[in-house]
């Protein structure tokens, strides 16, 4: 890559960054946080002009700056759903602009300072689980996809994915035992259903148990409060201690924060316990839906060309559909991960094609050995 290539997209990295923390900064309603972002939004600005002093030197004209798809995306998300649901990806691009920068061999300062910023923001992303996240969010994150990195998209993402092959490779399972269009549509429409339901029931128990560990916890701070307030006082202080407060200062906060026992239930499930009571995990229902519906949207698509033609021809067009929405997904999740569309679309395809092959092929054999 020349220099000059390499210059402008850092330039563009970096006016990126600022734009996605100027949003932050003016959506976040905590202000310490609000300052935070707009400190990161003057570093990153600088950054920037620095790559354009070099432009400049290669006598290279800078265009006008315009958000990335991807920045516009993470821009809404953080609008709609809160600056928590764009940190851990946030965290990622520094991460890769300390990686790229040290590759570089660019300003020991830039590099700190990226590495910095992802420290922080990890720490913010933390926090802002600890304190409690949006309801709609939180309740997305409750079940199986938790691991996914904390964001309702990337999970819904998942969902869909996991929907999409395993019907599809249930259905060319089947093909491939039996060209029977019957059969297929009976087995698809039943791996849609079974695979749905099993999704939904699965998420209604994760988060239903969650609330109810999560009610049981607050009660016992209900009861340790009545019983030993000091106790619980002198917890809280620490707390805050360990979050920069001088001990006087956190020890005035801490009592004043007991005189009120509503308050302090509140208070002290959020910073010890890391419940928000408001909450308690989220709907179990409405992640129960949400899980269903993602799933039968993705096991669908393996499924219709066999309401429509029959034989190879629907076998192939199932394929080429399923191919289709799995390059999709892939290339949706790149929004998050930063890899590039390319890679992560082929990647999620190949991958979810060689286990539908390998199904067609144990068909083939099973449906030969039993003369199917």
């Amino acid at each position: 890559m020349s220099d000059i290539r390499q210059y402008m997209e850092n330039w563009q990295d970096e006016r990126n960054s600022a734009y996605l923390y100027q949003q932050l900064a003016d959506i976040e309603k905590d202000p310490r946080l609000a300052g935070i972002y707009s400190r990161f939004v003057k570093v990153e600005m600088d950054h920037a002009d620095k790559w354009v002093e070099k432009l400049k030197a290669e006598g290279v004209a800078v265009p006008e700056f315009k958000p990335a798809f991807r920045t516009r995306v993470l821009s809404a998300l953080a609008r709609r759903f809160g600056p928590g649901m764009v940190l851990p990806t946030m965290q990622v691009m520094e991460q890769k602009g300390v990686k790229s920068y040290k590759s570089q061999g660019a300003e020991a300062g830039m590099v700190s300072d990226e590495a910095s910023h992802a420290n922080l923001i990890n720490k913010i992303s933390l926090s802002s689980i600890k304190g409690g996240m949006e309801g709609g969010t939180l309740a997305m994150l409750e079940g199986r996809h938790r691991s996914t990195g904390g964001n309702a998209l990337r999970a819904a993402v998942l969902g869909a994915n996991d929907g999409m092959v395993s019907n599809l490779s249930l259905v060319m399972g089947v093909a491939g035992a039996s060209m029977n269009n019957k059969a297929i549509l009976i087995a698809g429409l039943a791996g849609l259903l079974a695979g749905a339901f099993s999704m939904a029931l699965g998420e209604w128990l994760s988060v239903q148990s969650s609330r109810e560990l999560y009610q049981n916890q607050i009660e016992i701070e209900r009861k340790e409060i009545k019983a030993n307030p000091q106790e619980e006082a002198a917890e809280l202080a620490l707390i805050y201690e360990s979050r920069g407060l001088k001990k006087d200062q956190a020890k005035i906060l801490a009592s004043q924060i007991l005189t009120d026992q509503n308050s302090a239930i509140d208070t002290l499930a959020r910073e010890e316990l890391g419940i928000d009571p408001g909450e308690l995990g989220g709907s179990p229902w409405e992640a129960s839906i949400t899980s269903f519906s993602l799933f039968a949207v993705g096991a669908v698509v393996p499924v219709i060309p066999f309401l429509l033609l029959n034989g190879i021809t629907a076998v192939i067009v199932s394929v080429i559909l399923s191919t289709i929405g799995l390059f999709i997904l892939g290339a949706i999740i790149t929004i998050f991960t930063g890899q590039p569309v390319l890679k992560s679309g082929l990647r999620m395809v190949i991958f979810s094609l060689l286990a539908a092959a390998a199904t067609f092929g144990i068909g083939r054999l099973i449906g030969g050995s039993i003369g199917l």
